[in-house]
């Protein structure tokens, strides 16, 4: 649990990054996305999942 939890953490401190750093770019990014295909979407949905996945599973040998 305290992995699970440490993971969590750096996933909020990553993900908060671009919104502290550079708000005006968010704004209009999320107005971008918007304007996308749902198809779209679901693609780099699923690219960002596979990769996770890959380097979760090379990270995990490196202990």
């Amino acid at each position: 649990m305290s992995f699970f939890i440490t993971a969590l953490g750096l996933m909020m401190i990553f993900e908060g990054f671009p919104y502290f750093c550079f708000p005006e770019k968010v704004k209009e990014f999320t107005q971008k996305i918007s304007e996308l295909e749902n198809g779209t979407l679901r693609g780099f949905g699923f690219f960002l999942m596979i990769f996770g996945l890959i380097v979760a599973y090379l990270g995990r040998g490196s202990y």
